[in-house]
């Protein structure tokens, strides 16, 4: 199956996770490099980006694109940067600012690297741009994750704009979206931004 192949005649979450697993084990290491770079370039050239106070991140699973090197260049330039902290006690994420790449991010509860726990509260109203991992994205805003459903739910407190980001291989014609699923406001793969909000309401969720 070819990366934009439409998914079409899968009619069941479980169905379109598996499709979309095999995708992304069938990507090369070399594949995914010049995928993730490609999606470095375009973030950090987006207005998105430059407009943002404070941009919350994710450290990249083994079959994510990895963003790292983009985050430390933003710190490096005096940026500020926050990554989610699970909380084991409660079963939920909260933001937490990052100064340090190297410093202040450690092995989590799933074995995704995040914050500390001495790093500083962010509240959800101070992310002006949240780059949101996921299995799979459509072009209209749709997107499916691992099963477990925590970003849809985090994503409810967000006012800023929620960016999916993706290789091409997950990009489908059409994600089913259920009542509690959160659309996206843009999606960003190697080959360009799909923007889905108007700038006048994008400007209004992230001020």
């Amino acid at each position: 199956m070819t990366a934009n192949k439409p998914m079409g005649g899968v009619d069941s979450k479980a169905a379109l996770r598996r499709e979309l697993r095999g995708r992304l084990a069938l990507m090369t290491e070399a594949a995914r490099e010049d995928g993730a770079r490609e999606l470095r370039e375009r973030i950090g050239s987006s207005r998105e980006w430059s407009c943002a106070c404070v941009v919350l991140m994710f450290a990249p699973r083994f079959d994510e694109p990895d963003l790292m090197p983009l985050v430390r260049m933003r710190l490096e330039a005096g940026g500020e940067v926050g990554f989610l902290r699970y909380d084991p006690g409660d079963g939920t994420y909260s933001p937490r600012r990052v100064r340090d790449l190297d410093l202040d991010l450690e092995v989590g509860h799933f074995g995704i690297r995040e914050p500390r726990l001495g790093c500083e509260a962010l509240e959800w109203n101070q992310l002006d741009l949240v780059l949101v991992p996921g299995l799979g994205f459509d072009r209209m805003g749709g997107r499916i994750g691992r099963g477990k459903g925590f970003f849809d739910r985090l994503l409810t407190l967000v006012r800023g704009v929620k960016c999916g980001v993706a290789f091409e291989e997950q990009v489908c014609e059409l994600i089913p979206v259920e009542a509690h699923d959160v659309r996206m406001d843009s999606l960003v793969t190697p080959q360009g931004w799909v923007r889905f909000v108007a700038d006048e309401l994008r400007g209004a969720r992230s001020g």
